[in-house]
């Protein structure tokens, strides 16, 4: 399960060490350790990662097949965090030490800055090859995150991006090294710590607003 430390004026909450799926549980714990950060005063920022192969491989379809009674709960919930990552009221960045697949992928868009493993792991939007459209919300936060061209290939094509590939397609913002994600995504977030607040929450949430309305939709 995420959990969350900090490092000065940084917080860096680690998703997992599995597949860290978008089980409700799982959801339920980002959302307590986002609820802990925005009650903090002072500067502050965020950056999530996770431990091990995988960064997040999306949905839990597995779970979700398993109550399907509750679909659309549960792609309500996931839309949700979306939002609230998309529109959080301080810097954040997604340290992708691992694969980042589906939802991960989406929830790594949420950030303001990405920072991906150069050698090994792919960012991966499959949607296409595994038959599942995208709802109107995540198309409308992919394609408010990518240029026009880099989101129709990968929504389009279903296309694996090593980390050198998305840095050049616009989708992260650095690709080094392995032992450099982390730290080169806290380094990052530091930089920024001191716009955390109401005028940086304002500034998202009127930039983005036509994507959170989708994402608040049931599309």
């Amino acid at each position: 399960m995420p959990t969350l430390e900090r490092h000065g004026d940084v917080a860096v909450l680690d998703l997992g060490d599995g597949e860290n799926r978008f089980h409700p549980d799982w959801i339920g714990s980002v959302n307590a350790a986002l609820d802990e950060l925005e009650k903090a005063d002072g500067p502050r920022a965020l950056v999530t990662t996770a431990t091990g192969r995988f960064y997040s491989n999306g949905l839990d379809l597995d779970w979700l097949f398993a109550h399907a009674e509750q679909h659309q709960d549960y792609v309500d919930s996931v839309h949700r965090l979306l939002a609230r990552m998309l529109t959080l009221p301080l810097v954040t960045v997604a340290a992708l030490q691992g694969h980042v697949f589906a939802a991960g992928a989406m929830f790594s868009l949420a950030h303001d800055f990405r920072v991906m493993r150069a050698d090994r792991g792919f960012w991966c939007l499959p949607e296409a090859d595994i038959h599942i459209p995208f709802t109107e919300g995540m198309s409308a936060l992919i394609q408010s995150r990518l240029t026009p061209q880099t989101a129709h290939e990968a929504m389009v094509t279903a296309r694996r991006y090593g980390g050198t590939a998305a840095a050049t397609a616009g989708i992260v913002d650095q690709a080094v090294g392995e032992d450099s994600v982390r730290s080169t995504a806290i380094e990052i977030a530091e930089a920024q710590a001191g716009k955390a607040g109401d005028t940086l929450g304002t500034i998202k949430a009127r930039m983005y607003a036509a994507v959170v309305a989708a994402l608040h939709g049931h599309g």
